[in-house]
């Protein structure tokens, strides 16, 4: 079970600091206060890591909203900072999100406004953590490039593509399971472009309710629905000069996907309410764990709208894919965990290291990641040994659900038979089961079998017809 999310609430007025952590706390956050800036600074030295967002004043003595809001961004990026602004202050806010914020909420604050802002930063900080930190002390070689790990030829493939589109306004749509770092390549691709200093957008599409999400990508006018108690660019606008990150792209409701369209083709879009047509200079990178080829099929998404996005794509390998990579990967997280929990763990044992690279990592680094913190916070001495690992690593769970481990042969090798002709009857074999078994679970469902394969529909159509299996059976 997830813990509670744990918020962190930052103002001057001892009043308004009770009113936000009652509203906040019945919504089942558990929410800590500070009255200023160096005073949570200070919390956040002993409790960062567990702390999912914080919410705090723009405008306090000492180190106030702004100031914070950059210490927080060099500690702990990726952390969702949401600012609490009076009206006349909404320009520096708005500032204050280019270069970084997540959003923010002006006073006197809608409560509904203010809850669904911060169920969405903790959606967000859940939703997209932070993968691999970046390290000036490391070398190209040691940490592989643009800030990621790996050196397989997967890896120097993704290099090679980004090499050639960072600096243009090319859009580029990042594909591959969750917990691959569809986000660090989007950030690699601002980083290396000369909109490097501009605005970094994140949206992460699957947080947002289909009622807000026009809103939230084009801004809104006063007035313009219940709540709007004040104008509010939209992510389109403040991203203006750099990059824009649709993250979980296939989430967006088919209605938003024809203005999304229009907003990507012809660089302009109307808040919602206003009547004025705002041009905007952005580059757009968006990524998605689903085939969107598939969604297409299936009428979920437009199909011009795809097209727009996959200009130049990138995938990202699963982590089972590269498992080359797993040592580098491990000794990075190994430094990273260390200096956050106090410890000096150098290394997995030789056995360990092996159950590592044997297990195919469905949640991919993301759960490397937490397994890793979770085995250094727990061990005693330098190395991490097999009896700290996991059952699923013990025992060699390797395989994803739902898939058959590798068969043994029922037939005796009696040399009359070469060895690759038995590979290729036993791969023919695992395979055609394999479809059996998806189109059982998927009811006959052509599509969704493909999905669960992770193949396309016409690669399955063309194995059912050389398995002689009828798609109408």
């Amino acid at each position: 079970m997830s813990p509670t999310p744990r918020l962190l609430v930052v103002d001057d007025e001892p009043n308004m600091r009770t009113v936000l952590q009652g509203l906040l706390a019945r919504e089942g956050y558990v929410v800590d206060t500070a009255p200023d800036g160096q005073a949570a600074l200070d919390y956040l030295e002993k409790n960062g890591a567990a702390v999912q967002a914080v919410l705090t004043d723009l405008r306090m003595p000492g180190i106030d909203g702004m100031q914070l809001l950059a210490e927080i961004t060099k500690r702990y990026p990726g952390r969702p900072v949401v600012m609490l602004t009076a009206h006349g202050t909404v320009d520096t806010a708005v500032e204050a999100m280019k270069v970084g914020a997540f959003d923010f909420v002006t006073k006197p604050f809608n409560a509904d406004e203010l809850r669904a802002v911060m169920r969405k930063a903790v959606n967000t900080a859940m939703a997209e953590l932070d993968l691999v930190d970046s390290d000036d002390d490391k070398s190209d070689t040691e940490i592989g490039r643009y800030g990621m790990i790996g050196r397989s030829k997967a890896m120097h493939d993704i290099y090679q593509v980004l090499d050639k589109v960072a600096d243009t306004p090319t859009t580029v749509l990042v594909t591959g399971e969750s917990g691959t770092g569809k986000e660090l390549v989007a950030q690699a691709l601002h980083e290396s472009s000369s909109r490097k200093g501009r605005p970094f957008i994140r949206v992460n599409c699957a947080a947002i309710p289909e009622t807000l999400i026009e809103s939230e990508l084009f801004g809104h006018e006063k007035g313009a629905f219940t709540g709007a108690i004040a104008s509010k660019p939209g992510r389109f606008e403040l991203a203006d000069k750099g990059t824009l990150f649709l993250d979980e792209i296939a989430e967006i409701p088919p209605e938003m996907q024809v203005k999304l369209l229009r907003a990507i083709q012809e660089s302009s879009f109307e808040r919602v309410g206003g009547l004025k047509t705002m041009k905007v200079d952005v580059r757009l990178v968006a990524a998605t764990n689903r085939n969107l080829q598939v969604e297409v099929e299936e009428n979920r998404f437009r199909e011009d709208l795809f097209y727009r996005l996959n200009v130049v794509p990138i995938h990202l390998p699963p982590l089972r894919d590269r498992p080359g990579d797993i040592p580098l990967l491990v000794e990075h997280m190994l430094t990273r965990f260390n200096g956050r929990l106090k410890k000096s763990v150098k290394r997995l044992t030789p056995e360990a290291e092996a159950a590592f690279k044997g297990y195919s990592w469905p949640g991919n680094v993301r759960e490397m990641e937490n397994v890793l913190e979770r085995l250094v916070l727990f061990c005693e001495g330098e190395e991490i040994g097999v009896d700290l690992l996991p059952e699923e690593l013990k025992s060699g769970g390797n395989m994803r659900e739902g898939v058959s481990p590798t068969p043994r042969l029922d037939r005796d090798l009696t040399g009359r038979v070469s060895m690759k002709e038995l590979v290729r009857e036993t791969t023919a074999q695992l395979e055609k089961e394999l479809i059996i078994q998806a189109l059982d679970q998927t009811h006959g469902n052509v599509t969704r079998a493909a999905q669960l394969l992770m193949i396309s529909r016409k690669s399955l159509q063309n194995k059912m017809k050389e398995f002689n299996l009828r798609e109408e059976g």
